[in-house]
């Protein structure tokens, strides 16, 4: 959980400067973006867990 927090606040921190200087969003400036961040991570982890049940090739 502190590590999530940590991340938020570094987010807005971040966040508040580029506002600041006026720079474009270093993120997806979309919610698509978002989930698409989201699915990767997933795609990841489910990889992860399913990668030693498949054939060598996929590995």
């Amino acid at each position: 959980m502190k590590e999530i927090l940590l991340a938020f606040i570094t987010g807005l921190i971040v966040g508040i400067v580029f506002a600041a200087f006026k720079l474009p969003i270093p993120a997806p400036p979309a919610f698509a973006g978002v989930a698409g961040i989201i699915g990767i991570y997933f795609g990841f982890k489910i990889m992860a867990w399913v990668g030693p049940m498949l054939p060598e090739f996929f590995k």
